[in-house]
């Protein structure tokens, strides 16, 4: 009778036990909230952190800060994800993108480009008749038209091409210097390599006031969205900073 008693003591007992281990579990986040859609890796940084969540830069809506960061939004999923694993490998070199790439898995790269890739863009402004250069080439020294590859309306022709459109003036511009000095290396067959050093400094500067025009027209949208950034190390680190006012100042100081 004895050892009826205690087995029924203990059943309640360890039910007891199952029932409060079921709620701690409960309670224990999973090691996936953060990674579970492209969405939330956009806003958390998932492996990365919240100090590299992508919206931090790229804004809420995937157009960029504005300066030197590119707009995401509308943008060919498997080309995102093909440069975040650029980003990763080394191929394409920059210390905070490349650190925030390779802490992502294949996986959590996919769903972040897919979640750009479907965010919607918009009529982008135009920026009138492009260069020669643009829209010619130079067959002479073997420089195919940007046309050919980036579109007349600099939307590209290929998933695999990058559009152009809606991008910043100063961000397109980096990229031919990159391209040009190797530091971005995940072009097929050496195309951009080869393209931006043939290149003269004046058809450059062509380029870039025919990007800027484009800029302007669209540097209002980006405005708008500024508010719903949050500062951090990679936002607007090419801004002025303003310094809180001492007691008894008038004001910040510049």
């Amino acid at each position: 009778m004895a050892s009826h008693g205690k087995r029924a003591i203990a059943a309640p007992a360890a039910l007891a036990g199952l029932l409060l281990a079921a709620c701690s579990a409960e309670r224990v986040p999973r090691a996936d909230r953060f990674d579970s859609t492209g969405e939330l890796i956009a806003m958390s940084g998932a492996g990365a952190g919240a100090t590299g969540a992508c919206f931090t830069c790229h804004g809420l809506d995937g157009r960029g800060d504005g300066a030197g960061v590119p707009r995401l939004a509308g943008l060919p999923p498997g080309y995102l994800q093909s440069q975040l694993q650029a980003y990763a490998d080394g191929r394409r070199r920059h210390p905070e993108m490349g650190w925030i790439a390779s802490r992502l898995t294949p996986t959590q790269r996919l769903l972040v480009a897919q979640h750009y890739a479907a965010m919607p863009l918009g009529t982008l402004p135009s920026a009138g008749s492009p260069p020669a250069i643009y829209a010619r080439g130079d067959p002479n020294r073997g420089i195919p038209s940007c046309v050919s590859c980036h579109g007349l309306d600099a939307e590209a022709v290929s998933p695999a091409v990058p559009p152009l459109a809606g991008q910043p003036a100063g961000y397109l511009a980096e990229q031919i210097d990159r391209w040009r000095t190797s530091q971005r290396r995940n072009d097929p067959d050496g195309v951009m390599l080869r393209i931006s050093r043939a290149l003269t400094e004046r058809e450059i500067a062509a380029l870039e006031l025919y990007w800027a025009r484009a800029d302007r027209a669209r540097r209002g949208s980006v405005e708008e969205s500024r508010g719903a950034r949050r500062s951090g190390p990679r936002s607007d680190a090419s801004a002025p900073q303003r310094r809180a006012a001492a007691p008894g100042s008038s004001g910040p100081r510049p």
